[in-house]
């Protein structure tokens, strides 16, 4: 039976940019060498797999390498094409997900994704950090998945270029930088490196602004942020903390649709 399977761009609203992500529908689990092996072929930094259950579906998500417990482009993407689709109906899905449940809200001008703070703490840099990134920090900290790294300004973070096989040393998820940022549009800017997950550098990576959001919350003392991701093809993401949880806020563009032939 075909397994209808889409690539969605997430946080843009035009095709080419924000992050891929490809969308699995599924209608039971699959193994987990299935899946993984999935996410190899995809070849996109995830590969989402969706099965409908009796609250809203099940949601995992595949590196070409690793499965990861919180991804928040692919989740949108998610949402995006169970609405598109016709596969939910209701303006709220809920997503059972190894970071607990999630939530997708739509709305007029995009969609919502109800998703876990992740609070940082100041940290010290592990070894080899600073010199893969090749960068001075301004600050040092650490989330529950990846580090944090605070440079002086927007230039010296889109001057980043990091040494990757060094970098995937690093004992995480992967590295967030970040900067205030030049642009008057946008309160922050970032990039993720997440070499030891099989991604040098993730276009646009919601679940690194659940970080995020607590970072620049103690530094602007201000709770609604417009950010932005200052990779090759960058995103747009908006972001309002509520409480222990943040509100990630973008749009999608279905690129391409087909079927598994499996």
């Amino acid at each position: 039976m075909p397994i209808p399977l889409f690539h969605v761009d997430a946080f843009t609203e035009r095709p080419f940019a924000g992050n891929p992500a490809a969308v699995c529908v599924l209608p039971a689990w699959k193994n987990d060498a299935w899946l993984a092996a999935i996410g190899r072929e995809m070849n996109l930094s995830e590969t989402a797999f969706l099965v409908k259950s009796a609250s809203g579906f099940g949601l995992r998500w595949f590196t070409p390498t690793v499965e990861v417990d919180l991804c928040g482009h692919a989740t949108l993407a998610s949402a995006h094409i169970l609405w598109e689709q016709g596969f939910a109906i209701s303006p709220e899905i809920q997503f059972s997900t190894k970071s607990g449940v999630l939530k997708a809200l739509r709305r007029p001008d995009g969609i919502d994704l109800d998703f876990p703070l992740k609070p940082e703490e100041p940290a010290p840099a592990p070894p080899g950090l600073l010199e893969a990134l090749g960068v001075a920090a301004k600050y040092i900290g650490k989330s529950q998945f990846d580090y944090l790294v605070e440079v002086e300004s927007e230039t010296a973070l889109r001057a980043v270029t990091p040494d990757f096989q060094s970098l995937a040393k690093t004992p995480a998820r992967g590295v967030i930088v970040t900067s205030k940022s030049n642009d008057p549009r946008f309160d922050f800017v970032s990039r993720f490196f997440a070499p030891g997950a099989g991604i040098d550098e993730d276009p646009v990576t919601g679940s690194a602004h659940c970080c995020l959001a607590d970072f620049w919350r103690k530094r602007l003392d201000k709770a609604e942020f417009r950010a932005f991701q200052a990779s090759a093809r960058g995103g747009v993401v908006q972001v309002r903390i509520q409480n222990s949880r943040v509100l990630l806020g973008g749009k999608a563009v279905t690129v391409a649709k087909g079927e598994l032939l499996l």
